[in-house]
């Protein structure tokens, strides 16, 4: 078995460029699936629908219709841009102080994600509807097809997937029905081991029979509630109410300078735009293309730059539906100038506090408890329609729970359990119909002359943000492919200081970077992203060489 999985993977390559259409993703058979609806002439949203669904069966530790994501939309045709908000929102019977113990103190993360009162509204289906209705060419039941081959067919198990099964099977003798799925006498399901999910198959057909109506109301709402309502850890309070309530939204996209480029991402609930356009734009008066990659004042800038920028993320982002976010003021390039001043090549600041943009309202800085996990893809078409989305069922398999064999997230503990910090409420604390602040940051690059030339998206929590400002740096100051801006190690934080990412290059920064001031920590951190670039003979796609990812042309 395990060879065979070797031999799918080899089939497909991590890097594919064509004069036409090109697909992305963090796993092969849902890259396959986007190239299949592509070459029956679907257009880039269906192929990454059509992606979006075959994740949900082969990469249920990620991804999938039981959570929610952000999409990011270019129009080959007009050159416009939109963005398409499927978060997943709070149970109207939720409160601020739903992640606060009976002794008046937060829950750890550990004690707050398995069970039905993580479980938000899932967003996904109201997303691919809206995205279907605004951009498909292909009939509607044509992007379950390959999904629904995997689900009953079978799939094998990825090491990424064994990873996550690893991390969360202890939790499973509370969670029969994923047990029964993705174990094997107690004991994560090995790698190379075949996978049937007749269970998702029957949803998935229904769906592509009935619309997202049939994921939204009727029997699939019941089993939903059922799961969330019934879970013997945790049973959430969510309603079938909350379900037929909820909808995508149509939101502005973010879009801001860097050097000669126009960078544009996913507004609020995604914290993504404003704090990658934060960090590049505190870097803008610095040489970093001189400075090049293997230069500890490169990483020691960037590790500024990135602190300074997380601490705004921290105070201001949350939903815009609910708390007043001055994203203009936050992006302003007098303002993000003000906050380079801040930073010395020579020396390292002592605290990272956040600034006063025009527009903020007072407020009280509070970190929030996200965790590795998601995914993202990518899908151009030939007619130059780029679709980039990340979606997410939040942790590893999310809140551990199944409904028609499909994960349901534990998007609910995105939000900051403490409702109040100093006095005063918290931008992202819990509240009835609220989508919960994300890191998610998918993003399109133009040029001077409005062209897109590069597209990127990753998955790994709070890393997120750095990862894509990484890319965008590797990639337009040092010259690097998509692929390999993708693999050039990561530079994070925590709270004593900066963390190097284990077994790249940046370890060789530990020395010197202490020299400069920091406090640093090695260590692994989990991440995978895509990208894709346009060159002369077309645009490329490419997978992080970390994952088990590929990319595949037309």
């Amino acid at each position: 078995m395990k060879r065979l999985l070797l031999a799918l993977t080899a089939l497909v390559l991590p890097v594919a460029a064509t004069a036409q259409g090109v697909v992305t993703s963090a796993d092969p058979r849902a890259t396959l699936a986007g190239q299949e609806i592509l070459r029956q002439g679907g257009s880039a949203a269906d192929a990454a629908m059509a992606m979006m669904l075959a994740l949900t069966v082969v990469e249920p530790q990620s991804s999938g219709i039981g959570g929610g994501g952000f999409l990011v939309h270019h129009d080959g045709t007009t050159g416009l841009i939109d963005t398409i908000d499927g978060r997943e929102t709070a149970p109207a019977a939720a409160t601020p102080a739903r992640f606060v113990g009976a002794d008046g103190k937060t829950l750890s993360y550990y004690n707050a994600f398995p069970g039905g009162k993580s479980v938000g509204v899932p967003g996904n289906m109201r997303l691919m509807a809206m995205t279907y209705a605004r951009w498909s060419k292909l009939p509607w039941k044509a992007l379950f097809q390959p999904a629904i081959k995997l689900a009953e067919n079978g799939y094998q198990v990825t090491r990424p997937m064994n990873a996550g099964m690893t991390l969360t099977a202890p939790l499973w003798k509370n969670f029969p029905d994923i047990a029964k799925l993705y174990s094997d006498d107690g004991k994560p399901l090995a790698i190379g081991t075949t996978v049937k999910n007749p269970k998702l198959a029957r949803m998935l057909r229904r769906l592509a029979d009935e619309g997202a109506e049939a994921f939204y109301t009727g029997d699939n709402a019941r089993e939903i509630i059922a799961a969330a309502t019934g879970s013997k850890v945790a049973p959430s309070d969510l309603t079938l109410a909350d379900l037929a309530a909820y909808q995508a939204k149509e939101r502005p996209a973010v879009c801001g300078r860097y050097r000669v480029y126009r960078i544009c991402g996913m507004g609020p609930p995604s914290s993504g735009a404003t704090t990658v356009l934060q960090i590049l734009g505190m870097l803008e008066r610095f040489d970093m293309k001189k400075l090049g990659k293997d230069s500890p004042v490169a990483w020691h800038l960037i590790g500024e730059a990135m602190q300074l920028a997380y601490a705004d993320r921290d105070r201001y982002l949350g939903d815009r539906d609910f708390v007043s976010v001055p994203v203009s003021g936050l992006i302003d390039p007098a303002y993000v100038r003000s906050r380079s001043r801040l930073i010395s090549a020579g020396r390292t600041l002592t605290k990272y506090e956040p600034g006063t943009p025009q527009g903020a309202e007072p407020r009280t800085n509070a970190v929030q408890a996200e965790v590795p996990g998601t995914t993202h893809f990518i899908a151009i078409d030939k007619g130059g329609d780029i679709v980039t989305m990340t979606s997410t069922v939040e942790g590893p398999f999310g809140s551990q729970l199944l409904a028609n064999g499909y994960v349901l997230n534990n998007e609910l503990t995105d939000f900051t359990f403490a409702p109040e910090k100093n006095g005063m409420p918290v931008a992202n604390r819990v509240e009835p119909g609220k989508r919960p602040l994300s890191s998610m940051a998918p993003t399109i690059v133009y040029d001077a002359t409005g062209k897109p030339i590069f597209t990127v998206g990753a998955a790994g929590g709070k890393t997120i943000i750095m990862q894509v400002a990484k890319a965008l740096i590797a990639h337009l100051d040092w010259n690097e492919s998509a692929r390999d801006a993708l693999g050039e190690g990561l530079v994070f934080f925590n709270a004593d200081g900066l963390v190097l990412e284990q077994g790249t290059a940046r370890e060789s920064l530990l020395a010197p970077l202490e020299k400069l001031g920091h406090k640093v920590v090695v260590a692994k951190l989990g991440l995978k992203a895509n990208a894709a670039e346009l060159t002369p003979s077309g645009w490329v796609g490419a997978a992080d060489p970390r994952s088990v990812g590929t990319a595949l042309s037309e």
